[in-house]
């Protein structure tokens, strides 16, 4: 039986410098120009030429070359060029103002006779003379910045960048290979458009909030009048009643708590085309600024507001009050993306609702899983309000004659999924900024209060 060598296993540590031989060095950051290589092939001519033929002149050609090298050459740059970008950090909102700039500083002793810079932007950025490159020059041991202000035009996270540079120094004779930095991300919140609700919520769950709650407790709205039971205050004995029945009755009054609101965002497509702050808004857009506006509202009257997104990724905020839950909300819709359809979706049903939470679901009701949801939800007994976000002349672009008439056919299937969920109970509106919820909002108000069959 023959034994066959074991395979040479790789070292666990790399070799050393004798072993490895040369040692990797970085490349140098200063390089030589063509104008330096002309100079020093011009001047090598001549002067083999002049030797050759023995002809003065050639040299005396020859020196000026050779001078003008050597006196822009005797002082070099050491180090490289630093380039910074710099973006605006206070919170902007669609179509307000962004002070964004490039700094380029020469850290060496020696000016910069040229500096090209360029940038790169977001499309949603409108800077002014972004998108060309500009040329300036950099005094030893100094910086030289470039302004580059301009609006928002949507909402998100935004890049002022890729930024890169190249400079020239010794009189052209030598240039920096390009420095290049990251982009500086800039955040642009929604715009929030108006919307108040007059209505009362259904129901209520914590101890704060303008709110009345439909549940029995300690409050300052009177419920009804009851008899009186064991633990019973005594403050709250209704004496006229009582001497009236010869029997104690007391004031029963609903508690003050706050009202949870839960905004689902269907996320599961996107339609129509994006057009900015001042053009057309699509469905994503409407979705955001319709979920900003109505968490700042419900927020200002010191109710607990949750997000949550209906998709692959199913995002969710938890609920909390106060100033500090607005700007996490307005924080959490900057990173709103469609769903590009390939991962799996993961399910959202009433086990991830609270049952005395009001649920608004914001949704173009295009993909037919948003009103299978829907309809779990009302049937399971949770207060839902479906807004739609489709916009009203969303379509698809014209590919073919029968385009238009596909359409129409969509738009018919649509309008009886609206009237099937409408059939199942599920209230449907459409967006429209303020007071657009409040005749729906009275209506599950009073479903709220109604008895509820066992």
């Amino acid at each position: 039986m023959t034994t066959t060598d074991p395979p040479p296993l790789r070292a666990a540590v790399p070799p050393s410098e004798d072993a490895a031989g040369a040692v990797w060095a970085p490349p140098p950051v200063w390089v030589p120009t063509r104008a330096l290589g002309r100079a020093v092939l011009l001047t090598g001519l001549l002067l083999v030429l002049g030797v050759a033929l023995g002809r003065v002149d050639l040299v005396l050609l020859a020196a000026p070359f050779a001078i003008g090298a050597a006196v822009g050459l005797r002082r070099m740059p050491r180090s490289a060029p630093e380039l910074r970008i710099d973006a605006d950090e206070e919170h902007i909102v669609e179509g307000g103002a962004v002070a964004a700039s490039v700094t380029v500083a020469n850290p060496d002793v020696i000016a910069y006779d040229l500096v090209v810079l360029r940038t790169r932007t977001s499309p949603w950025l409108r800077l002014r003379d972004a998108d060309r490159p500009f040329a300036v020059s950099v005094a030893p041991d100094a910086w030289t910045a470039v302004d580059l202000p301009g609006t928002a035009r949507r909402w998100g996270r935004h890049d002022v960048g890729p930024a890169a540079a190249r400079v020239a120094a010794c009189g052209g004779l030598l240039a920096c290979r390009p420095v290049v930095v990251p982009p500086r991300g800039v955040r642009v919140y929604p715009e929030t458009e108006p919307f108040a609700a007059t209505e009362a919520m259904p129901a209520a769950a914590g101890l704060v909030g303008n709110h009345r709650s439909r549940r029995p407790g300690e409050g300052g709205e009177l419920a009804g009048v009851r008899p009186f039971a064991p633990g019973d205050r005594l403050r709250r004995i209704d004496w006229r009643v009582s001497l009236r029945t010869r029997d104690l009755h007391v004031a029963s009054t609903l508690s003050d708590r706050d009202a949870e609101v839960l905004i689902l965002l269907d996320v599961l497509g996107e339609a129509g085309a994006s057009g900015g702050v001042q053009g057309e808004a699509s469905v994503l857009d409407t979705t955001v600024r319709a979920a900003a506006a109505i968490a700042e509202h419900y927020l200002q009257r010191g109710d607990r507001v949750s997000l949550a997104e209906y998709g692959a990724s199913a995002r969710r905020l938890r609920p909390a009050t106060g100033r500090r839950q607005y700007l996490t909300v307005l924080e959490w819709l900057l990173d709103v993306r469609a769903d590009d359809g390939d991962q799996e979706q993961h399910v959202f049903g009433a086990h991830n609702v609270s049952s005395d939470a009001l649920v608004m679901v914001l949704t173009p009701l295009v993909d037919p899983r948003a009103a299978d949801m829907l309809a779990g939800l009302v049937q399971s007994g949770r207060y839902t309000v479906a807004v739609d976000t489709l916009p009203a002349g969303a379509a698809p672009p014209q590919r073919n004659p029968w385009t238009p008439l596909a359409t129409r056919l969509w738009r018919l299937e649509r309008e009886n999924v609206l009237g099937r969920l409408r059939e199942h109970g599920v209230p449907v509106v459409s967006w429209a900024g303020a007071g657009s919820l409040d005749l729906v909002l009275r209506d599950v108000a009073r479903l709220a209060s109604a008895p509820r069959g066992r």
